[in-house]
């Protein structure tokens, strides 16, 4: 979400910023990618949101940004820690507490990196060397904040930022998508936990 993401870019500070996938999900897809697309030498993986967008995402988009979000690359490997949506293999993969190590092993099979970053479930969480980076415009932390991950290193930090929460659910009320009303409700209004949402993903 574009105002969340403007409140953590002013607070950043790193040699490099890693988009990790689903940046356009959302009421405000075009100002989100124009936000994106400002930051010098930024780099981009593509979440499921920008390899099969739907619905509003295809009617707000212009049809070379959709095409150029779905040539983004799966991974990206910087400093010898590797980005990618979900895990190495897959952007729909779910990784959660509920997750086993076992399970998250086979997730890693093959990738030399000492680190790997990942999102797709919302939720910030170490397990060995994967990491779930959380969510700047969506987390499930029980708590209405942008989550993010900070590397120095080669060592994550986990870090959150807060926003004006009552102008934002103001903006996504007056923009028009069509899930306005529930997101507002649910994410602004109230605070997903990780508990609900591995209640829906699993692990």
């Amino acid at each position: 979400m574009v105002h969340a993401l403007e409140a953590v870019l002013a607070e950043v500070d790193a040699d490099r910023i890693v988009f990790g996938g689903d940046v356009v999900a959302g009421p405000f897809p075009r100002e989100t990618l124009a936000l994106v697309r400002s930051v010098d030498d930024a780099l981009y993986v593509r979440g499921n949101a920008e390899r099969e967008p739907q619905g509003w995402l295809l009617e707000r988009l212009a049809a070379e940004d959709v095409e150029c979000m779905r040539g983004w690359p799966a991974t990206v490997e910087l400093d010898d820690v590797l980005y990618c949506h979900a895990t190495p293999r897959s952007d729909e993969e779910i990784v959660t507490d509920a997750t086993t190590d076992d399970k998250i092993q086979s997730f890693l099979a093959g990738v030399g990196a000492r680190l790997v970053v990942g999102g797709h479930t919302h939720m910030q969480q170490r397990r060995g060397r994967y990491v779930n980076a959380g969510s700047v415009g969506m987390p499930y932390e029980g708590e209405v904040a942008a989550f993010w991950l900070l590397v120095d290193d080669g060592e994550p930090a986990f870090r959150k930022t807060s926003f004006d929460v009552d102008a934002v659910a103001r903006a996504v009320e007056a923009s028009g998508w069509p899930d306005a009303g529930s997101f507002v409700r649910e994410n602004l209004r109230g605070a997903p936990t990780r508990e609900d949402a591995i209640g829906v993903f699993g692990g």
